[in-house]
Parts: C-alpha cells; sequence; structure tokens
C-alpha cells in the first residue's frame, strides 16, 4: 500500500478505546485521532488537571466527540486496580481498544508506591495490571491492546535478579529494560490469546523521535532545571507528536495489523516517517524471556492478564 497516514484510519463509531497517559504528546495526539474516528476515547491520566485540559482541546477540535477522563497512576498498583473500576463504568462493559501509552524516560532512581523501581513499574508493570484488570471488558468481543515500546528497547536487558534495580542503577538502562518489556509482554500476550482461542489483537508501536514531554521529567526531578531546558531544544529535530502517534494509529486502526506486530517510523533509521513494521532487538524476540518476564510479573503485581482466565 501507499504510505499509511491518518487519512487510513477506519471509522469508529460503536468501539470504546482507553487511551493512557493521553494529557500530552502521543497519548493526547492519539485521543484525538481515535475520538474524531467516531471511538468513545477514555483518557486515563495520571493529572485530572491535564487530563481535563486535553478532554476540552479535543471536544472543541472534534464536536460532539465522546470523550471520558478517569484517573490513573501507574505507579500504584491501587489507583490501577480503582481506575480500571471506574472504566468499567464508563464503557458499558464492553471495551474494543488499550492503548498502553503513559510511560516515564531515564528518571533518576525513584520507587513507585509498591517499592518497585520507577521505570519498569510505571512502563510495565503498571501496564501489565491494568491489561489484567480490563480482561473481562476486553473479552467481550473482538479487541486490540497496543502497548508503546522505544527505540531505547534495544539498550534494554532484563535482569530477573535486579528488576528493582537493588544492584545498581543506570537511568538509560532502566528504561531500555522497561521498554524492552513492553515488547515482551506484547509478544507473550498474543501468543496465550491464539492459545485460549481469544480474539485479541495485541501489538506494538514506536513514536520514533518526537518532540513530547517525555524528557522533561528527569532532569526536573534531577534538580536540574538547565538540563530540561537543554532537553527542550530537542524538539528542534524531532517530529511532532501527531506525526509520532501514526506508528500507535497504525497498529491501533490498521485491519490488516497481526498479533505481534511492532510498528514505527520508515525513516532515517526509524525515527521519523510514515509508520511500517518496525525491527525489533533479538531479546525482544527471545521467548523465554517473555514468558519468564509474564510470570515475574504476575508474582510482582499481584494480577494475571492470561486471556484464557478471562470471563
Amino acid at each position: 500500500m501507499t504510505s499509511w497516514t491518518a487519512r487510513d484510519i477506519p471509522r469508529l463509531d460503536g468501539t470504546t478505546a482507553v487511551v493512557t497517559g493521553a494529557n500530552s504528546g502521543i497519548g493526547a495526539a492519539t485521543a484525538l485521532y481515535l475520538a474524531r474516528a467516531g471511538a468513545r476515547t477514555v483518557l486515563a491520566c495520571r493529572s485530572l488537571e491535564k487530563g481535563a485540559y486535553t478532554l476540552e482541546r479535543i471536544r472543541a477540535v472534534a464536536p460532539g466527540a465522546d470523550v471520558r477522563l478517569v484517573r490513573l497512576d501507574l505507579a500504584d498498583l491501587a489507583s490501577v486496580r480503582e481506575s480500571a473500576d471506574h472504566i468499567g463504568a464508563e464503557v458499558d462493559g464492553s471495551l474494543g481498544l488499550l492503548v498502553n501509552n503513559a510511560g516515564v524516560m531515564a528518571l533518576p532512581l525513584r520507587h513507585t508506591a509498591d517499592g518497585f523501581e520507577m521505570q519498569f513499574g510505571t512502563n510495565h508493570l503498571g501496564h501489565f495490571a491494568l491489561t489484567g484488570h480490563l480482561g473481562p471488558l476486553l473479552s467481550t468481543g473482538p479487541a486490540r491492546v497496543v502497548t508503546l515500546s522505544s527505540l531505547g528497547h534495544r539498550l534494554g536487558r532484563i535482569e530477573f535478579g535486579n528488576l528493582n534495580a537493588e544492584r545498581g542503577y543506570d537511568k538509560w538502562r532502566a528504561y531500555g529494560a522497561s521498554k524492552l518489556a513492553n515488547l515482551l509482554f506484547t509478544a507473550e500476550l498474543d501468543r496465550r490469546a491464539r492459545l485460549a482461542s481469544r480474539p485479541l489483537t495485541a501489538v506494538a508501536a514506536h513514536p520514533g523521535l518526537s518532540a513530547t514531554e517525555l524528557g522533561q521529567a528527569g532532569p526536573t526531578m534531577a534538580g536540574r532545571p538547565w538540563a530540561a531546558r537543554l532537553e527542550r531544544t530537542s524538539r528542534l529535530y524531532t517530529q511532532p507528536a501527531s506525526a509520532g502517534a501514526l506508528p500507535v494509529l497504525r497498529a491501533a486502526t490498521d485491519p490488516a495489523a497481526r498479533g505481534g506486530e511492532y510498528f514505527g517510523p520508515g525513516r532515517l533509521a526509524e525515527t521519523r516517517g510514515a509508520p511500517v513494521l518496525a525491527k525489533r532487538s533479538d531479546r525482544a524476540r527471545d521467548t523465554e524471556t517473555a514468558r519468564a518476564l509474564w510470570e515475574a510479573s504476575v508474582e510482582l503485581t499481584g494480577v494475571d492478564p492470561d486471556p484464557a482466565a478471562w470471563g
């Protein structure tokens, strides 16, 4: 086919979608396109204030769009469980699309409310648990789960004896590990869905190099406002969030997308351009690591998103 663009998004009337981290950046752009296409769209955001601002912007650009807002803190498993309950009340018992978009990047060592290293706990474990809690809603008909990874997954390695950085911490290696975990989760979710004969499509995407707020938190938390200002200059050579959202949107809406696929920009070493099938590292293809990570994640979160157990 010719280059995939936002014009290729099909009508989504009758579909309910949840987008995590939809208050800004890739998440906000993704939510806007989905709402424009007719999907009932739930913005799952840590900050209700920022989420409300995005909700009003979407309603202004897409009059008549059905957009909802739910608070979600992926760094707190109690919040994840509570948010899933609220989402269930908003979507009338059925969910066709879950976009696991929210994330943090290159933070100084911090821990979640449950004691997990913040990047692994937020980017992977929070979404792992959310998917599990929403499983019964996803099981009501054909559904799709899209999980965002990154070019940074190539830096990652899953160290099962050091998942919470007890034996040393490097912020970029930890980020890479969390993004590698996103791809391994997608692969294992797809495998389990097929094994259980569930009509679930698990796919992944990455936005290339896109202008978002993702890189601001780390320098700010480290008390280096000058580094945060310097990071903003990167937007001079990155693509806008609306372009970075296209691989996510293709993964979410392309009828031809198959379970386990991974989409990213097609130009300049996958940093920008129209969405195509992306490359994943050898570690991201390791089926045994994917299974072991799933089991470790179940033990850590107390939640098992295995489609075979969905109602």
